[in-house]
C-alpha cells in the first residue's frame, strides 16, 4: 500500500489543469458563471497483484445519464463542507461505503460537465475490505476496474455522436462489457496523464 500511496500523490503532484466536456467541443456553449459543486469519489484498492478503481453503472430509471458508467458521487450539499466531504457521504449513499475505510490522497482538477456542475475527482485509497451493496434507486451494478488498464493513455480514443441536434466529441476507455466515456473517461485521462 505504501508504493502505491506513494505512487498515486506523486500522480496527483503532476496532475495538470482543469478540464471541460467543452475541451473536444469548442462549438459547445460554456456555463461560465452557473456552475454547481460535486464531488466524485476516485477510489481504488489493493489486492492480491492486483489495483483496482470503483466504478458503477447508474440506475436505467434516473432522470440523468441513466445507464452511464460514473464514480460515485453527486452534487454538493449545502450540509458538505466541501467536496470531499461530497464525494464520501454521495459514495456511502450509493455503494454503501462505510466511514473510516478510506485514506483520502487529495484531488483531481476539476472537470466542467455539459450539465453545469464542476466536479472535483477525490482520490482515496481503500484501508479495508467492504461489502458493497448497491442503492438500487441510484446505482444498477458496481464493478471494478484494473488501475493499469486505466492508467494505460494507448487504451483511450475520441469518438462522436450526436447530441441535441449537433455532433460531439468525447473521450472513451472501454473496459470488458463497459463503456466508459465523457466526463468519467476524461477526469480518469487526467490521471492516465500524470502517470506518463
Amino acid at each position: 500500500m505504501t508504493d502505491l500511496r506513494s505512487q498515486m500523490l506523486g500522480f496527483l503532484a503532476t496532475a495538470q489543469g482543469a478540464s471541460s466536456d467543452f475541451d473536444l467541443n469548442p462549438d459547445l456553449t460554456h456555463p461560465t458563471s452557473k456552475t454547481r459543486p460535486a464531488g466524485v469519489l476516485v477510489l481504488i484498492r489493493e489486492t492480491t497483484g492486483a489495483q483496482e478503481v470503483l466504478l458503477t453503472k447508474r440506475s436505467a430509471k434516473l432522470r440523468h445519464h441513466p445507464g452511464q458508467i460514473a464514480f460515485p458521487g453527486g452534487k454538493q450539499d449545502p450540509e458538505d463542507a466541501d467536496v470531499i466531504e461530497t464525494a464520501l457521504r454521495e459514495a456511502r449513499e450509493e455503494v454503501g461505503l462505510p466511514d473510516g475505510v478510506v485514506d483520502v490522497l487529495g484531488t483531481l482538477p476539476t472537470h466542467i460537465t455539459v450539465t453545469s456542475f464542476d466536479v472535483t475527482p477525490v482520490v482515496a485509497l481503500l484501508k479495508e475490505p467492504f461489502e458493497v451493496v448497491c442503492e438500487a434507486g441510484e446505482v444498477d451494478e458496481a464493478f471494478w476496474v484494473p488501475l493499469d488498464h486505466l492508467l494505460d493513455a494507448d487504451k483511450y480514443a475520441v469518438q462522436s455522436r450526436r447530441w441535441s441536434g449537433t455532433w460531439r466529441s468525447y473521450y472513451t476507455v472501454p473496459f470488458g462489457p463497459y463503456y466508459i466515456w465523457g466526463a468519467t473517461a476524461r477526469m480518469l485521462r487526467t490521471l492516465a496523464e500524470a502517470a506518463q
